[in-house]
């Protein structure tokens, strides 16, 4: 069943207990909620609209949604996607229809005779399958309700192209370190804290990396903890020692993985070593599969460097090798010197670039014969037919190349799929081409004669 929830109730969590009461109370996502920023104007023009609020966990997605009620007057869903089904949405609809007939919940359960708005709010929306978000369409759609969705994965993959055309996306960020302070500075305002050291807000603004639910959850706990300890401060080597080992926040499958190993693959390709190292060992110290960084780190190798350094490939699968045989993290160590290699080595995509140009002109082309001089003729019907006929071994020619042989398709123009670039090994693989293609130029029109 969604619930209706009032905005603040009494002993709740600290995260609870601090939540904004008001638009100019929220810290942070000042780029959306600033003056004349674009959800600022939607609170101020008297009218909601759908929307999904997409960014990482604890940055303000259900603040936002329960002050847009509040200022609205609305009556406040929320379901939650990962808990909820078809079931709860026609739950919702219904409470919706009772509120817009004038039949809603007041206080402490009570009935209000009194037309009024209604937020419905999915928290997790990605979780809900498309069935499931289709469901909200037609009473979007007719105004029963505004619809606003919590998200922390990309809504253009997650979200059904009609739910999303339906509704703005407004991108959240995590929380700077100034911001986090901020809510450090209003936990102790508001006696929720002893006394701390600056370096051991330091720790706790790093630890909580952007996320102001889990910077409000951790100084809980440590307010607890020392209260137990009946400590009059709270320390940083305390701190340390009641934490433990520092976990980043990190979703090994979601869109913050695909947006660091594309940062990754980038700085490989942009020849910054530094970058690239700190990119890997990010994803490494986030719990990434070293296996998987591993193949992705091959795939550079053939897509960025190619025949400009062709020790490159040979590096990248020794690395994974060496992985596979010494494990973490000892293993690690090959594959951070692996990437180091690729960000220093020459770059060249043109063997990458010649593959997709002759697939995508296969796809096109038609299924051109081979030539006979090309065909196999193992047995002796086929040499009747002439196939092999004329072929030129190419060992038995001068420098071991066949002047003016052609090997495409009779008819078919030379496309000129691979062009080597001007860096590394593909300087001399470019000036061996133009020599072959000059002796081919000369067979094919011989000088005359007197």
């Amino acid at each position: 069943m969604p619930t209706v929830k009032p905005l603040h109730s009494a002993h709740q969590p600290l995260a609870e207990r601090l939540r904004p009461r008001t638009l100019a109370e929220v810290i942070g996502q000042q780029h959306v909620l600033g003056p004349g920023m674009p959800l600022r104007l939607a609170f101020e023009s008297g009218r909601p609209h759908s929307c999904i609020l997409w960014g990482p966990p604890g940055v303000g997605k259900t603040t936002i949604a329960r002050l847009m009620a509040d200022a609205f007057d609305a009556q406040f869903i929320s379901i939650s996607a990962v808990l909820g089904g078809v079931k709860d949405i026609r739950d919702a609809v219904q409470l919706a229809e009772n509120a817009r007939g004038g039949l809603h919940a007041g206080p402490q359960g009570s009935l209000i005779q009194e037309p009024q708005r209604t937020i419905v709010f999915v928290d997790e929306v990605h979780r809900f399958n498309k069935s499931q978000q289709d469901a909200f369409l037609p009473h979007v759609e007719s105004g029963l309700f505004t619809f606003i969705g919590a998200t922390t994965e990309n809504p253009s993959f997650e979200v059904n192209s009609a739910l999303l055309s339906r509704a703005a996306v407004y991108v959240l960020q995590p929380l700077s370190i100034d911001e986090l302070k901020q809510i450090v500075a209003l936990a102790q305002a508001e006696q929720a804290l002893p006394a701390i050291e600056n370096i051991a807000i330091d720790r706790l603004v790093a630890y909580a990396d952007g996320d102001a639910r889990r910077l409000l959850n951790t100084l809980e706990t440590l307010a607890m903890a020392a209260a137990q300890d009946k400590l009059p401060e709270i320390t940083d080597a305390w701190v340390i020692k009641v934490l433990g080992e520092r976990m980043r926040r990190y979703d090994k499958g979601g869109e913050q993985f695909y947006d660091t190993i594309s940062a990754l693959h980038k700085s490989v390709r942009g020849s910054d070593p530094d970058a690239a190292l700190y990119w890997l060992v990010r994803m490494l110290d986030g719990g990434a599969d070293p296996r998987y960084m591993a193949r992705r780190i091959v795939r550079m190798a053939w897509e960025d460097i190619g025949l400009a350094d062709p020790r490159a490939m040979q590096i990248a699968n020794e690395a994974a090798q060496t992985y596979e045989r010494l494990g973490s993290p000892e293993g690690e160590l090959a594959l951070a010197q692996a990437v180091i290699y690729l960000a220093v080595a020459p770059k060249s995509n043109a063997g990458y670039m010649a593959y997709n140009k002759a697939r995508a002109f296969v796809k096109q082309d038609s299924t051109r014969p081979v030539p006979l001089h090309l065909r196999n003729a193992p047995t002796q019907l086929m040499k009747q037919l002439d196939y092999g006929r004329d072929y030129r071994y190419a060992h038995d020619e001068e420098g071991g190349f066949a002047a003016g042989e052609t090997y495409l398709p009779d008819g078919m123009e030379p496309p000129g799929f691979y062009a080597p670039v001007p860096r590394g090994l593909e300087i001399k693989i470019g000036q061996k081409l133009q020599e072959l293609r000059a002796r081919n130029a000369a067979a094919a029109d011989p000088p005359q004669r007197d």
